[in-house]
């Protein structure tokens, strides 16, 4: 209830038309995965450093027109962020700030609903950018991939059921290739692959056995 009354409040009171896209939810039915990597992981204090974005049609995922940017920060880089994603100051000292870099990814994510693993932290930090730079908060839609994992898998489960929404579990129930890790890239691409499975796996009303794991085959178009 909170983010719809924000949505219209926002909405309402939208200065620039060139953000209105944002507010109606692309009727084409494509999703866009997401993925940002970061200076740290404090939503209010830290800044984004990559950030890939992947389009989803139906099966397809459409790696060949994804948008990826390096982004200069303005936050000083943190030892124990850089240990996971090996990004360091240096790496993207010649970037674009994110001021330059937003409203390209404005324009790529459109109407289009947001996907992602652990996508609320993804989405705080480009809300934090929205939000400072054009005075609205960022309207699309979210579609977290262990919460559809977690619908599939342990839906039905009987209380007590230990539960693993790791990103590993999940890769591996899913039968899915495994990519290096903390790339934006390879991340959006993975939660995509995710998607693709289980909203297939949904359609088809088929679960997955806790005991046994993999029981997804969608066909999924990666290019």
């Amino acid at each position: 209830m909170f983010r719809w009354l924000r949505h219209r409040y926002d909405r309402m009171r939208l200065k620039d038309p060139r953000w209105l896209p944002l507010f109606r939810e692309d009727p084409s039915g494509e999703v866009v995965s997401v993925d940002c990597e970061t200076t740290g992981f404090d939503t209010r204090t830290d800044d984004i450093i990559s950030i890939s974005a992947i389009r989803i049609a139906g099966n397809r995922i459409l790696t060949s027109q994804a948008f990826n940017a390096y982004v200069r920060p303005d936050a000083e880089m943190r030892a124990d962020a850089i240990r996971v994603h090996q990004l360091r100051a240096v790496d993207v000292a010649g970037a674009r700030p994110m001021r330059e870099v937003l409203p390209d990814f404005l324009d790529f994510l459109g109407g289009r609903p947001l996907v992602g693993y652990w996508i609320d932290y993804d989405a705080a930090m480009l809300d934090r950018y929205v939000s400072a730079y054009y005075g609205f908060h960022l309207p699309n839609r979210r579609i977290e991939v262990s919460g559809l994992y977690y619908e599939r898998k342990y839906g039905d489960a009987p209380q007590g059921t230990q539960i693993d929404l790791s990103f590993a579990a999940i890769t591996r129930d899913l039968g899915l290739r495994t990519l290096a890790l903390h790339d934006a890239f390879n991340d959006a691409l993975s939660a995509g692959e995710m998607y693709v499975q289980l909203t297939d796996m949904k359609a088809r009303n088929v679960r997955i056995a806790r005991e046994h794991g993999h029981d997804a085959s969608a066909a999924i178009t990666v290019g």
